[in-house]
């Protein structure tokens, strides 16, 4: 569109239409209906608002905003945009389409392919507009990625972090987990490397904000304790997301990306 002065909105609607026509035979009718709201919305928003900055004084601040924070914020913004709407089993065409294409027929994240897709497009571009924008389309596709892998696999999951505790007043601490912190544990049964000896390892799960209240409790009861932690991707259960909404809402998509809708 930049080199013969076509509308923007309306050349990624028609570039989308063979994905479109592809998506809907791997994905099934609803995803095609949907998609191609979602398809159509975008490209009319893009050409509005491309219309709109060649006017003067109606979005005067678009001339003097910060590239890098038009880059940072406009990639959280459209992957969370983008998420929502793959969530509901649709996408906004493009590589929207190809990207979940790709994650249905392989294992990589929808986040990932998505930014590979786009990422050839960057390539492309940036033998027409420069190495300047390029980079900081990168920038904003990376951030747009991550957020639609959070969108998509993660939300209404809470994040959190596991605990191993290597102590012998391993039953105190646990006394306090369940009293001050409202999770419970594991006892995991163990010989040292080192010494050769019988130990007993407590293993538990805490949100991310009551860990240094964990680190306390352990400290108080046994300077001497040993304890490593990590994150957790994902906390189901008792005390964090119950399963059973994952559950629906995996089963919700799979309804709607049936093949036989």
């Amino acid at each position: 569109f930049h080199q013969f002065g076509w509308d923007t909105g309306l050349v990624m609607l028609t570039l989308s239409i063979p994905l479109f026509l592809i998506g809907m035979g791997i994905f099934g009718k609803t995803y095609g209906m949907k998609s191609l709201i979602g398809a159509s919305l975008i490209s009319l928003w893009v050409t509005l608002f491309g219309q709109l900055t060649q006017y003067e004084g109606i979005l005067p601040y678009i001339d003097r905003m910060d590239t890098l924070l038009s880059a940072l914020f406009g990639g959280a913004l459209l992957g969370c945009g983008i998420g929502l709407v793959m969530r509901s089993g649709a996408n906004t065409g493009g590589t929207d389409i190809l990207a979940q294409i790709i994650a249905r027929l392989t294992p990589i994240p929808l986040g990932t392919a998505l930014f590979f897709c786009d990422g050839v497009v960057i390539v492309l571009g940036a033998m027409v507009f420069g190495l300047e924008r390029a980079l900081f389309a990168i920038i904003t596709l990376y951030l747009a990625g991550q957020m639609i892998n959070y969108m998509v696999m993660n939300l209404g999951t809470k994040y959190a972090k596991t605990a191993y505790i290597v102590s012998d007043k391993h039953e105190s601490i646990g006394k306090r987990i369940i009293k001050e912190l409202r999770h419970g544990g594991t006892m995991i049964s163990g010989v040292g490397v080192f010494t050769g000896q019988e130990r007993t390892m407590l293993l538990t799960v805490v949100h991310n904000q009551q860990i240094n209240h964990l680190t306390q409790i352990v400290h108080e009861e046994d300077p001497k304790a040993f304890m490593f932690v990590h994150e957790t991707f994902q906390a189901l259960g008792e005390g964090f997301v119950p399963m059973q909404r994952i559950l629906k809402s995996e089963e919700k998509r799979r309804k709607q990306n049936s093949p036989n809708r």
